[in-house]
């Protein structure tokens, strides 16, 4: 994901300052510019194969998973100061922090049980 966000921000860096080079300053009377009407719809004509092919890389990068509620998971990487409940002596939840290492599975609660 990191890699097409850093490709992403590569081709606005290219093609934003190249869209840019040929602005023209617009009057501020509010005349009609058909020239720059023409201008703008050429350029827009022209990026727009770029915006959506962009998009439709986006889009299929992302794969999601469904875990049924109440299924158990397995932790792919370390979580750093989680607030967790632990047990004291005395059999009381008591909240604490702490890092869940990477293969710990993470199970809920089960409320019929409680």
């Amino acid at each position: 994901m990191s890699f097409l966000i850093a490709l992403i921000i590569e081709l606005l860096r290219v093609f934003v300052p190249a869209a840019m080079s040929g602005a023209v300053r617009c009057s501020v009377d509010g005349a009609r510019q058909p020239q720059l009407r023409d201008r703008l719809r050429a350029r827009v004509r022209h990026v727009w194969p770029v915006v959506a092919l962009l998009a439709a890389m986006a889009s299929g990068c992302v794969r999601t998973v469904y875990v049924p509620p109440g299924e158990p998971v397995r932790l792919r990487e370390t979580i750093l100061n989680v607030k967790v409940w632990v047990m004291n002596e005395d059999g009381r939840a008591v909240a604490g922090r702490m890092d869940l290492p990477e293969g710990w599975y993470a199970l809920p609660v089960n409320t019929n049980e409680e």
